[in-house]
């Protein structure tokens, strides 16, 4: 025997609700599983006399994220002081069309590379804008994240309170 008309709508009607809360809660952890590696996806600015200040969250592993640009072009940074220089994967530094300058040895937590040097006219992060930062282009950095280094954080004054990093441009 069939089921009748409203049955059979009111099951598909349950089947829908079911897979759209799915869809919804899948969606929703799915953020704030993005917010726990990245709670600096919208840098804010505060600006105040003669300075630009912007403050990030540590992320759920302790470090300092946040999304950015190099020249424009969108860049995830991860903050590391231990780096001498902003490092770029090869593999961004192509797609941004960045030259590879002189090559130079580079001591990483892994041990010993080669990288190459390279300029970026820009760096931004909220609006703090860094102009002429040296850098490195580093072929075996696989991540798709560049380390904001010391060619980029000295021009800064930053301060570490519990979980927040305050990062504070000067203006002249």
């Amino acid at each position: 025997m069939s089921q009748p008309a409203g049955k059979r709508a009111g099951k598909v009607l349950m089947i829908i609700a079911w897979a759209a809360a799915l869809f919804l809660a899948t969606r929703f952890f799915g953020e704030w599983e993005a917010r726990q590696d990245n709670p600096n996806s919208e840098v804010h600015s505060e600006h105040g006399a003669g300075f630009i200040e912007v403050r990030l969250l540590g992320n759920s592993h302790g470090h300092f994220v946040a999304d950015g640009l190099i020249n424009g072009q969108a860049a995830h940074f991860m903050l590391d002081t231990g780096a001498t220089d902003v490092a770029i994967p090869e593999s961004l530094a192509r797609q941004w069309g960045l030259e590879r300058g002189a090559q130079v040895m580079l001591s990483t937590a892994n041990g010993r590379t080669e990288g190459y040097r390279t300029r970026l006219d820009e760096l931004q992060l909220g609006d703090i804008r860094l102009r002429n930062v040296r850098a490195v282009v580093v072929p075996g950095l696989d991540d798709e994240q560049v380390l904001l280094g010391m060619s980029a954080l000295r021009q800064l004054e930053f301060t570490q309170r519990g979980g927040t990093l305050l990062l504070r441009q000067n203006l002249k």
